[in-house]
């Protein structure tokens, strides 16, 4: 996934099962910090995402500078609810779990 010379860092959203809770990051491997997410040590459990079960991917843009992909992410976080479904449904219309395709 990666070519060679260039840097993958990827904005992401989670949500759960019923698409109710959203949750926004931001990494340089998305298929681990998905793995991560899902995981069952205690931190993890202790996490946002353990704890409203915000475990599927539905949206992801991959930047090749960590700063922009940090910028992206803040401004994200900034967005109210509406604004990211619209970006949700734009790039992923029907919110489909996108976990397996990264894999």
């Amino acid at each position: 996934m990666k070519p060679i010379g260039t840097h993958n860092y990827f904005v992401y959203i989670l949500t759960n099962k019923n698409k109710t809770v959203l949750y926004v990051g931001v990494t340089n491997d998305i298929e681990r910090r998905l793995a991560e997410h899902q995981g069952n040590d205690f931190a993890n459990r202790c996490s946002f995402n353990w704890k409203y079960n915000c475990f599927y991917l539905v949206y992801f843009e991959r930047y090749e500078y960590i700063e922009s992909a940090i910028d992206c992410e803040k401004q994200l976080k900034g967005w109210k609810r509406e604004k990211k479904e619209e970006l949700i449904g734009s790039f992923n219309p029907g919110w489909k779990f996108l976990n397996e395709e990264i894999f």
